[in-house]
């Protein structure tokens, strides 16, 4: 059963800083791209980062460039997102997401999703 646990989220002041975790597990982690996406109130869900399976390109929104880093750690089965100087704006569910295997054409890859864990940022 594939599985994917966000842990990380809370409350935070404007400035400061969260790690958010992903934990994955029953499906082969290494051959997955990751995502973190984020869906604040009355918006459209988006991308904000993501990472390759074994090369470990990364990718950012405009929004969170050079304030978030992605990383994963494909040992432990874990997604992380170190998040920055945190901004109101940032306030959001953040979800994971693993798609893959990488190398399939789209239409035959998988999509999976975590539930969801909330960043608020506020003073």
């Amino acid at each position: 059963q594939v599985q994917l646990v966000e842990s990380g989220g809370g409350l935070v002041q404007p400035g400061g800083s969260l790690r958010l975790s992903c934990a994955a597990s029953g499906f082969t982690f290494t051959s997955y791209t990751m995502r973190w996406y984020r869906q604040a109130p009355g918006k459209e869900r988006e991308l904000v980062a993501s990472i390759t399976s074994v090369g470990g390109g990364t990718k950012f929104a405009d929004s969170v460039k050079g304030r978030f880093a992605i990383s994963r750690d494909n040992y432990q089965r874990t997604l992380f997102l170190q998040m920055l100087s945190l901004k109101p704006e940032d306030t959001a569910v953040y979800y994971c997401n693993a798609n893959g295997p990488e190398g399939l054409v789209e239409w035959l890859k998988k999509d999976y999703w975590g539930q969801g864990t909330q960043v608020t940022v506020s003073s």
